[in-house]
């Protein structure tokens, strides 16, 4: 049995659900990325907060109590010579290595997309981008690391001030995605070797 998890009030408490009591918070909070996970009968729990204004994963961390290296980014960057989007899953208190992805990928050269564009691309408002539910299918990468993590994380539900929490083994069940090592955190040196991208999605 999983829960779904609304704050109880402001701060780190939460009050859990059992599946058929949430069963009617999700016709109040409704999503492409918790119907894909409904209709995939993911194993997962939701979790909502006020969403800060550019406040990313540290505001998120800081209102549910969490530690921001288990709230995952999802970003959206692009390959600048065809400009095709792709979408790439980061611990929050990590950077992305853009040269570092862009040889493993093999492309030349690769940066964030212009907000329009993700946004068009995922369906989804920047704050709020789900990698579930995706407007248009895009490849999606996860930083391998991520998937070392034997516990629950947290990551955008498709909205902003929503997240749903679950095991990264549901995630990459969910989404089949590439790994990548690409990481770079405070006391992390930049990722290297162009061969330690690992596809499984194909």
């Amino acid at each position: 049995m999983w829960a779904r998890v609304q704050p109880e009030e402001p701060g780190h408490r939460f009050l859990a659900e059992i599946m058929s009591e949430a069963q009617s918070e999700s016709k109040t909070i409704d999503t492409p990325a918790l119907s894909a996970l409904e209709n995939s009968q993911a194993k997962y729990r939701l979790h909502t907060y006020d969403y800060v204004e550019k406040g990313g994963t540290g505001a998120s961390s800081s209102a549910l109590g969490v530690d921001e290296h288990n709230v995952i980014k999802t970003l959206v960057f692009m390959d600048r010579k065809s400009r095709a989007p792709f979408i790439v899953l980061m611990h929050g208190d990590c950077k992305v290595d853009s040269s570092a992805l862009a040889k493993q990928l093999n492309f030349k050269k690769v940066n964030p997309c212009p907000v329009e564009v993700a946004e068009r691309h995922t369906g989804y408002k920047v704050g709020g981008t789900s990698p579930f539910g995706l407007k248009s299918a895009l490849p999606i990468y996860m930083e391998k690391s991520i998937a070392q993590i034997e516990h629950e994380v947290f990551i955008n539900g498709g909205g902003r001030g929503v997240l749903v929490s679950l095991l990264p083994s549901e995630i990459i069940r969910l989404l089949r995605p590439s790994f990548v090592n690409v990481a770079m955190g405070k006391t992390e040196q930049p990722a290297s070797p162009a061969n330690d991208v690992v596809i499984v999605n194909q």
